[in-house]
């Protein structure tokens, strides 16, 4: 454009008995040159134009994704002693998180990973296609795919620099799944196969059995915010260590400080939420486990949750 606007200057210094006349001419041409500037770029999002949501559970997309608005607020982490099948790292704590987080409406899907990374891994035994939560994946791995999503969020103009995606803390996952609810699920305090993809048998096999694998995102109810499936269907990792104790106060965060270690002296990171093939105490709102980074499994998967760096 700059270098429209000195060619016309010169050819008026030069020309301009002869330029002069089509004077209008020119200026139409300037302002179709500028439309067509305008309709095909791509300017960046700025932080202002970046959303937070107007009230908990408003819908947003970036990068193919739909993500849910967690605002800020307070919470009873954990299990209260009285929960059927508490455990004993559960708690409970008083968490404050300070700042509002998207996070996907759904476990990420086999056709989103294929999309940022590429193919899947193996084997496939808990159910293959397009929205079928991705599944044999690391924590080490979702990490990348977060990477790899931010990266491209921020080219498309879709996400401003100063926002990241990331996998959620274990605060913020409880904090989601529980959307305001204080039962052992964010449906009360019992859960069945009508709420959630749970309790199946675990045949482990290629030719899975109906009835025996994951099922598509978003089959089963969502919670008051909008999420589906963080009861069953895949576990999720979490981007905290494995601590045996869980860290309350405000915007807790072990992504940094390891735990607890294992009996071999490596150290685990937390999944959370259960799987098709648990029993509905290991898919309630507290539970956690422990899962080594670098291991994979066809009952693990994840989600994500953009954020403020």
């Amino acid at each position: 454009m700059n270098n429209f606007l000195k060619t016309i200057a010169r050819l008026v210094r030069a020309e301009p008995r002869t330029v002069l006349p089509h004077a209008l001419t020119i200026c139409h041409a300037l302002a179709l040159a500028l439309t067509l500037t305008l309709a095909f770029a791509t300017p960046a999002i700025t932080r202002a134009e970046f959303p937070a949501g107007p009230r908990a559970g408003a819908s947003h997309t970036v990068a193919d994704l739909r993500l849910r608005w967690c605002p800020p607020g307070q919470f009873r982490m954990g299990s209260p002693p009285t929960e059927a099948a508490r455990r004993a790292d559960e708690g409970p704590v008083t968490v404050t998180l300070t700042r509002g987080f998207w996070i996907g409406q759904f476990e990420v899907t086999q056709a989103q990973w294929q999309r940022h990374l590429g193919a899947l891994r193996g084997p496939l035994t808990a159910g293959v296609g397009d929205n079928f939560p991705v599944y044999w994946v690391s924590f080490l791995e979702a990490e990348d795919f977060c990477r790899r999503l931010t990266a491209h969020a921020h080219t498309s103009g879709e996400l401003p620099a100063d926002w990241e995606f990331r996998l959620p803390t274990e605060a913020q996952w409880e904090y989601a799944c529980r959307a305001g609810t204080t039962t052992a699920f964010a449906f009360g305090d019992t859960l069945t196969v009508r709420d959630a993809n749970l309790g199946k048998p675990y045949n482990g096999t290629a030719d899975p059995t109906p009835g025996a694998t994951a099922t598509p995102v978003g089959r089963y109810p969502a919670n008051a915010w909008g999420l589906h499936d963080m009861h069953g269907n895949a576990f999720e990792w979490c981007r905290d260590w494995y601590h045996t104790e869980l860290s309350g106060g405000t915007d807790p965060d072990l992504s940094d400080r390891p735990g607890a270690p294992n009996r071999d002296g490596t150290h685990s990171r937390v999944r959370r939420g259960g799987a098709w093939n648990d029993p509905a105490g290991f898919c309630r709102s507290a539970l956690r486990l422990r899962y080594e980074p670098a291991r994979r499994s066809d009952h693990i998967g994840f989600r994500v949750v953009a954020v403020r760096k």
